[in-house]
């Protein structure tokens, strides 16, 4: 069974903790800084685009300032609490035999795509709103964009490893499981607490773009 993290810090941690002890090191590996992965990630097109979406002048906000913040904050928790719930629900699909993993991998992958809709979807009605507040609210949000689209292929490697980790873990408590609570059982809520710290991760831009929303420029 996994355990969390005591302090797993960023939702963004929990699932790179869960990811970690499924592998057996019990901790997520050391890398190098930030700054210096997310310039490898980008690449220059990247860089270039971000470049440009920093220096970019600022313009006039749309049409009148966000006033229905409490939409933006609705549509958050609508969208989370939607996909917990779908994942919450486990796989429609019976498995041929107790050792089948093929209904889990279709339920993760399922689960990944419709996170993956649906937060981009989320994620760029909080930019609109966010661009439509302030001047300095549409350069974050240009920022954003750049960076959703620059991160997207890094983002999907990264991300794939959740199947081949959870169906490694499957495999393993079939053979070093002890008697008592079924192993079927333990796998369950270890995937599904795996899928809600992804989905916890894939919403960390969201909530950074609705916490912006909540901030007031000073008058």
């Amino acid at each position: 069974m996994l355990h969390r993290s005591p302090s797993p810090g960023a939702a963004g941690s929990e699932l790179a903790h869960l990811l970690a002890c499924m592998a057996g090191t019990g901790h997520a590996a050391s890398r190098s800084p930030f700054a210096e992965r997310l310039g490898v990630w980008l690449g220059w097109p990247g860089a270039i685009a971000l470049s440009a979406a920093l220096n970019a002048g600022t313009t006039q906000p749309g049409s009148g300032r966000w006033h229905h913040q409490g939409n933006a904050e609705a549509d958050f928790q609508r969208v989370r609490a939607t996909l917990q719930a779908s994942i919450a629900a486990g796989a429609d699909e019976p498995a041929s035999s107790p050792t089948d993993f093929g209904p889990h991998r279709r339920h993760c992958i399922a689960q990944q795509q419709a996170m993956h809709d649906a937060v981009a979807a989320l994620r760029q009605r909080l930019r609109q709103a966010l661009a439509r507040q302030s001047a300095q609210g549409a350069r974050l949000a240009g920022i954003d964009a750049v960076l959703e689209q620059a991160l997207a292929t890094q983002e999907q490697g990264l991300l794939s490893l959740v199947v081949l980790r959870l169906q490694a873990h499957f495999e393993r408590l079939q053979h070093t499981s002890a008697a008592g609570r079924p192993w079927q059982e333990v796998f369950r809520d270890d995937r599904d607490r795996v899928l809600q710290a992804e989905l916890a991760h894939r919403l960390l831009p969201a909530q950074g773009l609705l916490d912006a929303l909540r901030t007031k420029e000073p008058t």
